[in-house]
């Protein structure tokens, strides 16, 4: 078992991309992503530069505030993009599918409190801060399993 964690700062929407695009060609089926930070930290952004980078052909990537999950395909597997906000206990989750997305889809998890014991422990969490320059962000990225450490040792951002 590892610990890593790194922080990063990101003075613009256009590093937050670079954080995505760098996390991409790493990622797969399988893996999980928890999403954690206030509203307007940058959770959606950040998803949303990612299922681009994983993509083959932009196409439009809405939030899923209101249908709590978007799907998508990327080459090598599914992507499912959840926004758990609305949900207020953590069986509404399992009635999504969430835990068999686990197993074979890229999960990007906003609002992953709400999963309570479900969340995996095998997952990235990326924590979004602002910050006091409007656009700018802190990322705190933490992982507890060798496949995600090393992944953050040789993150290049």
């Amino acid at each position: 078992m590892c610990s890593h964690s790194i922080s990063i700062h990101l003075s613009s929407q256009g590093e937050t991309e670079k954080l995505a695009r760098a996390l991409a060609p790493h990622v797969t089926g399988g893996d999980v992503i928890l999403l954690e930070g206030p509203i307007g930290a940058g959770k959606s952004f950040f998803a949303r530069a990612l299922i681009l980078a994983l993509l083959d052909e932009p196409e439009d990537i809405p939030s899923p505030t209101f249908t709590l999950v978007q799907t998508y395909d990327a080459p090598e597997f599914e992507i499912w993009h959840c926004d758990l906000y609305r949900l207020t206990a953590p069986f509404e989750a399992q009635e999504l599918g969430l835990e068999d997305a686990f197993e074979t889809a890229l999960c990007l998890v906003e609002w992953p409190d709400r999963l309570g014991k479900l969340a995996p422990q095998d997952a990235l969490v990326l924590s979004l801060e602002t910050t006091d320059t409007p656009q700018a962000r802190r990322a705190n990225l933490r992982a507890t399993t060798p496949h995600w450490c090393t992944i953050l040792e040789s993150l290049d951002v």
